[in-house]
């Protein structure tokens, strides 16, 4: 029984397709998590096009979005979802960012309404249900994937989550602003123990303290909880636009020094948890 993770999409506040990109990729953010053959997505920023092509390909009838928050680069791949368009399959979306101030499909449907975009959410045919809950919920996402929430520190709120599954576990802790000198204890509370945290690192610590407010972190605070909550391994997500490759490799090498426990995600990339 495994539980696998599918980086689609890496890349923070908007895609980069172009030749300074190619090694970690330049669409945003989109994970895939298979427990043992039930598929769940992280996030549908310009990454989940290429899933929804693999959806169709793998016949994936059942699909579950959960969303960090809608920010834009979260967001804006789900008009190109084609699974959504197919009325032989059904689509469950669920966010935990909107404190009852809006609804999450409300939100979906906003982005596709004129003049935005030309095709309104009621052209996806799917049987689609949307679900709104509180940041700090359980959730049985299936039957035996169980899914912790908590909130996070970003402008207009953003959930993290913690899937588990047969005994493994994988943490999804993107888009939160750290405050200097103070772990996070909902962070530290979600990841303890955990086989892999996906960390909001955008910025350097050289770049952090012009970017206060801006509702994200570094790779050097990440490892600071994960070392903190014993976890075993910690990507490096949501690189920022202006990052290149090689400025990405040099992040690597320095991240890799600190903690032998980190690495980079890179677009395509498969990782594996538990036994097959």
């Amino acid at each position: 029984m495994t539980l696998s993770v599918k980086f689609w999409g890496v890349r923070g506040s908007i895609a980069c397709p172009s030749v300074d990109h190619i090694k970690y990729g330049g669409n945003t953010s989109c994970i895939e998590i298979n427990a043992s053959g039930r598929r769940l997505v992280l996030d549908a920023g310009t990454g989940i096009r290429g899933l929804g092509k693999e959806f169709l390909k793998d016949d994936v009838k059942d699909v579950r979005i959960l969303l960090t928050h809608t920010h834009w680069d979260h967001i804006n791949g789900f008009p190109f979802f084609v699974p959504a368009y197919d009325p032989s399959r059904s689509l469950h979306i669920l966010a935990g960012h909107l404190d009852g101030e809006e609804s999450i499909q409300n939100v979906l449907a906003t982005q596709m309404d004129n003049p935005m975009f030309p095709v309104p959410l009621s052209a996806m045919q799917a049987k689609m249900t949307f679900e709104d809950f509180e940041a700090g919920e359980a959730i049985d996402i299936f039957d035996d994937v169980h899914v912790r929430t908590a909130p996070l520190n970003h402008p207009n709120g953003s959930t993290g989550f913690r899937i588990e599954h047969k005994g493994s576990a994988v943490c999804y802790v993107t888009d939160t602003e750290h405050v200097p000198g103070q772990m996070d204890q909902n962070i530290l509370g979600l990841i303890e123990g955990a086989d892999l945290v996906i960390y909001d690192s955008t910025y350097t610590e050289e770049e952090f303290p012009s970017k206060i407010g801006w509702g994200h972190s570094t790779w050097n605070e990440g490892v600071k909880l994960c070392k903190a909550a014993n976890v075993k391994s910690m990507a490096i997500f949501h690189h920022d636009p202006e990052h290149t490759d090689d400025f990405m490799d040099d992040i690597a090498v320095q991240a890799k020094a600190v903690w032998d426990g980190t690495f980079i995600a890179r677009e395509g990339e498969v990782l594996v948890y538990g036994d097959d």
